[in-house]
């Protein structure tokens, strides 16, 4: 079975409460990004993968108020979290979701939820033209389907704690290993690669409210719509690229 797993926590050094902050219409990023997706995919379960620390109990009590699975594991071994989660709600493919998009594209969420299904492949995510998966770049549209076996195959692998944290990495740095399939993003987004839109700083967190506000998430939305909004505005630009800079991954 395969389920859709939002990984948050409060305890962001960078930006602590990110997830519960008002973003828009006085609700959180994640409160946002779980209405969304509960809207479009009511049929698939939905989990939300915090941490024990007493400080993510505002995060448990948002998805009981929302009517949401949440499971509250390891702080640091996020890796451990995920398999736990797939193993609790008997998931053999998971489609990970960071809860720092809050312009997670949710057309190109039901595209890679489908063909995820229907594919018999460990990791599968959109990447650039050079093959670098999505997850790596600071975009902030896409998620990504896993295996719950080739996640228990990273911790059989490695006690690497930067693998601990960063879950994926493994599977998709050793492709000759894993079954590891991507599809290129259309090549007019890259043209855009000057612009930001995931959250990670407090600066990231008033430009993204800002830009959030003012754009029309209309029928006819797309990525590139939003990006070519964005691109005209000077001084966003030069914010995003200060924060690109500090934050690259």
């Amino acid at each position: 079975m395969l389920g859709i797993v939002l990984q948050a926590r409060l305890g962001s050094t960078r930006l602590p409460k990110k997830m519960v902050l008002p973003f828009y219409n006085q609700k959180s990023v994640l409160e946002i990004l779980l209405k969304k997706i509960k809207s479009r995919f009511n049929d698939i379960p939905i989990i939300v993968a915090t941490t024990s620390n007493p400080l993510d109990e505002a995060i448990f009590k948002l998805c009981e108020n929302l009517e949401i699975e949440c499971y509250r594991g390891s702080e640091d071994n996020v890796l451990q979290r995920f398999i736990d989660v797939g193993n609790k709600y008997n998931l053999d493919k998971l489609i990970r979701v960071c809860a720092d998009n809050p312009f997670l594209n949710i057309n190109d969420l039901s595209n890679l939820i489908n063909e995820f299904n229907e594919l018999d492949v460990d990791y599968y995510s959109y990447s650039l033209k050079d093959g670098t998966p999505v997850i790596r770049t600071h975009y902030g549209f896409w998620a990504e389907g896993v295996k719950l076996s080739a996640l228990k195959e990273i911790k059989n692998q490695t006690e690497e704690s930067f693998y601990k944290e960063h879950v994926t990495n493994f599977i998709y740095e050793r492709s000759n290993f894993f079954d590891v399939k991507l599809k290129q993003i259309d090549p007019k987004i890259e043209e855009y690669s000057n612009i930001r839109l995931t959250l990670d700083t407090h600066e990231d967190f008033n430009l993204l409210k800002e830009i959030y506000s003012k754009f029309n998430f209309d029928k006819d939305y797309s990525i590139l719509n939003l990006l070519d909004w964005i691109s005209q505005n000077k001084l966003w630009l030069t914010q995003m690229l200060t924060q690109i800079k500090r934050n690259s991954k």
